[in-house]
């Protein structure tokens, strides 16, 4: 933590605040409006025009726009969106007069919400969930993407992971066990601290479903100040769709390649005029183009929305996935290296089985207490259980012979998570202040049984089901039985955080802002209790109680030369906490401190049809922190690494219809100082890290003639050169790395809406690609191959 940095930030922070009481109000007038739906709804992030001053701008999430600083003069306000028919309306201003000027147009919210899926809105004018506060990304110091509705549906993304393709620098490095997708952000993987839903912690064990999704945001680099201890890399939130007050749905069934069937319900509408619901449900049932492996989902999201006054409103969610699947370890290794003997090869136990629940439910209280300060309160409630026995680390010597050691576990979860955030506009003189403060706690606890015996037998309290050759698929099935188990301990593992922070937007003038602010974050970790199951009698974990406590600072400096570019810098410092015993310290391991620098540009062209940002990023962390060499059930400091890279987004819509996502991330996090003797060797690329990733997606819907309402589609996504395995040690006691090649998998889809049917198909993957991800040395995962999806659907 760097003291004189903070102390230089606070200074800073009073100047501008206090500096403005010196200096001359304006002599201008204001423009200020509301533009609402046919039925009464706010009319979000529509374009607004002031003809005569050549200033545009978009409504908020409530509908509002306002023009600042115009002069006096009489001016014409145009109201307009794709598919949505403009409005035009005269206002003299008058100096130091605020002129209110309402639109209403003629499309509903629904309709309007159609228009989206075909028409455009910049993304660096729409203020993302995941900031807290209604801030357009044009104005943050930071890199922010969010994949949309019309991405989701053009796609027919079925999880998260599938979404998150289309977010440049976030790239799957590893699905260890066909469990768990572990995704990394510029060199830093994405734990469950760091996906949300809906703004709370949530669990991604179950693998979460995209059927309620109505997009998904990625706030890219640290994110500390506003979240506590997250990663470096970026965090996710999945934002699920909710209730309208005007009757409506969709039905939908989707099939495709390997026996898998989805059918979907979604229905929405009034229940009074001031409550709303909102029912989403699907059911799934797949196989694979893995032998023996299947998937069954059951998944639904009902909501109530409850209009206290038109100043309050209550929004209740909750959240329910089934999702039982084989646990799937790849094709393992031979001799630490990848043997291509068949995509569809499986390896483990033939009644191997991973069963998860998840529930949730969240209400979400806004209250408006006027135009320019607004009070939000979330609380979260999550359970998750996991029912797990298989076969793991199929790691085989070099005649490909494995033993296939078992791992049974069951363990349940329970998070809460509580916010309580007020955000607010003001002005002190000359400068305008748009005031985040905010307060968070959550705790979880996690039941875990161990101890395991096998067959009744108290003296096996370990089990091979049997020797496997790898190269020998004869031998994959083995005897079929599947053991009894029964577990003699279950332990208690418990975490508390809780944090407060204050952040400030300060516009200086209409082209230079300064956004500063500091977290300070408390997490409690106390020492396990283990019960015994035989007896009942409760002991301690070997670990004393472990609390961090640390200061999260943020600066960034915005220059805006043009309305349509923003330049900025920013420095931001994260702590993440570490787990484990220290093997050199025998004590339980301090947090790492992170510290990230960033520069970037965004940019929007032709009247927001185009929007372009480039982003460079530096993290280092001078306490890398892994498990130890000389211990692997102990963990040490390892020495720093660095992360650099650099990040290219560009989106839009050029003409009706034509709708584009592309990206390219370049990413080099490698070990810049390590232990002598027992470290990684300096210089090489992190296990995990992807060196280069791209996508791009491309949607045309034909708009008019005999081929109107026709859907035609492509996408590319390219994972670059990468390592599995481990990382080579000095002393050479590491199993070595295994190089992976890059690859690059091609989409194609074709669709046609007819009245309130549409029917969309794709084919992925249509070059047949063979490449895999690699978690260390034995879950070797192929990707899928050429496979064919469709899903056919009913609005009403």
């Amino acid at each position: 933590m760097n003291l004189k940095f903070t102390s230089i930030c606070t200074v800073l922070m009073l100047l501008f605040f206090f500096a403005g009481n010196v200096m001359a109000q304006s002599k201008n007038g204001s423009i200020s409006g509301i533009v609402k739906t046919s039925d009464g709804n706010p009319a979000a992030y529509v374009s607004v025009g002031l003809k005569g001053a050549s200033k545009t701008t978009q409504t908020d999430e409530k509908g509002n726009f306002k023009f600042k600083n115009v002069a006096e003069g009489t001016y014409t306000i145009k109201v307009s969106a794709i598919g949505v028919s403009a409005q035009e309306k005269s206002v003299t201003v008058v100096a130091n007069q605020n002129n209110q000027v309402d639109f209403a147009i003629a499309q509903s919210s629904s309709q309007l919400d159609e228009v989206a899926i075909t028409g455009y809105k910049t993304p660096n004018r729409k203020p993302a969930n995941l900031s807290k506060i209604a801030i357009a990304p044009m104005d943050l110091p930071q890199a922010v993407q969010v994949i949309g509705t019309q991405v989701i549906a053009d796609q027919q993304v079925n999880t998260l992971g599938d979404a998150l393709k289309n977010a440049n620098g976030v790239a799957l490095g590893a699905n260890r066990g066909s469990v768990g997708e572990n995704f990394f952000a510029r060199g830093y993987s994405l734990g469950s601290n760091n996906v949300l839903k809906n703004g709370a912690r949530t669990s991604i064990g179950g693998v979460p479903d995209a059927s309620t999704l109505e997009s998904v945001e990625v706030l890219k680099g640290s994110s500390a100040l506003l979240y506590g201890g997250v990663s470096g890399g970026a965090v996710v939130n999945m934002v699920t769709k909710k209730p309208k007050f005007e009757t409506g749905g969709e039905v939908s069934l989707r099939g495709g390649s390997n026996s898998f069937y989805k059918p979907i319900a979604d229905i929405y509408g009034p229940i009074s005029k001031k409550l709303a619901a909102r029912v989403i449900g699907t059911y799934e049932n797949a196989g694979s183009f893995r032998d023996n492996v299947e998937s069954k989902k059951i998944y639904i999201n009902p909501s109530l929305l409850y209009k206290v006054s038109d100043k309050t409103e209550v929004l209740l969610q909750g959240d329910y996935l089934k999702n039982d699947y084989t646990p799937d370890f790849g094709v393992g290794t031979v001799g630490n290296a990848i043997v291509d003997f068949g995509r569809n090869a499986f390896i483990n136990a033939p009644w191997a089985y991973n069963k998860t629940n998840t529930a949730s439910t969240q209400i979400n209280v806004t209250h408006q207490f006027n135009s320019a300060w607004k009070l939000n309160v979330i609380g979260a409630l999550q359970a998750y259980n996991r029912n797990y026995f298989g076969a793991e680390r199929p790691a085989a010597n070099a005649a490909g012979i494995v033993a296939r050691s078992l791992t049974r576990s069951q363990q349940q979860e329970y998070t809460f998570n509580q916010q309580v955030n007020v955000n607010g506009n003001f002005k002190t003189g000359f400068l305008s202040h748009t005031l985040l403060l905010g307060a968070d706690a959550d705790q979880s606890r996690i039941k875990a049984d161990g101890g395991y015996y096998y067959n009744g037998n108290k003296s096996t309290t370990s089990f091979n089901y049997g020797n496997v050759n790898l190269l020998d698929q004869s031998t994959y099935f083995g005897s079929g039985i599947q053991p009894t188990t029964t577990a003699t301990t279950n332990t208690l593992s418990k975490v508390f955080r809780m944090g407060t922070f204050v952040q400030d937007l300060i516009s200086v003038t209409e082209k230079f802002k300064v956004l500063a602010g500091i977290r300070w974050t408390f997490q409690k970790t106390p020492t396990t209790a283990i019960t015994n199951l035989e007896s009942g009698n409760v002991t301690p974990g070997t670990t004393v109680d472990k609390i961090d406590k640390a200061f999260s600072p943020k600066f960034g400096l915005i220059y805006q030369p043009l309305k349509t570019t923003s330049i900025y810098a920013s420095y931001a410092n994260n702590f993440t906490s570490n787990t484990g015993i220290n093997v050199a310290t025998d004590a339980p391991m301090d947090p790492s401190i992170i510290d990230q620098y960033e520069g970037g540009i965004k940019n929007d062209f032709l009247g927001g049809k185009l929007s372009a940002n480039v982003t460079y990023y530096k993290i280092k962390n001078n306490k890398y922190a892994q498990a130890a060499l000389s211990d692997p059930n102990k963990r040490e400091f390892s020495g720093s690494t660095e992360s650099d890279g650099l990040e290219l987004d560009v989106s839009g819509v050029i003409v009706d219809g034509l709708n584009f996502l592309a990206g390219y991330a370049y990413n080099y996090m490698r070990f810049t100082s390590t232990l002598a003797g027992t470290g990684v060797i300096e210089g090489e690329r992190l296990v995990g890290t992807t060196k280069n990733t791209a996508n791009g997606t491309l949607f045309y819907t034909f708009q008019n003639g005999s081929l109107k309402n026709l859907k035609l589609g492509a996408s590319a996504f390219y994972t670059g050169d990468r390592l599995g395995g481990r990382n080579t040690t000095k002393s050479g006691t590491s199993t070595g790395i295994i190089p992976l090649s890059g690859f690059t998998t091609f989409d194609f889809s074709a669709g046609y809406a007819w009245r309130k049917i549409s029917l969309l198909a794709k084919v992925s993957n249509i070059t047949n690609e063979l490449n895999y991800f690699v978690h260390e040395n034995y879950s070797v995962n192929p990707i899928a191959p050429r496979q064919f999806l469709t899903t056919l659907s009913y609005r009403f």
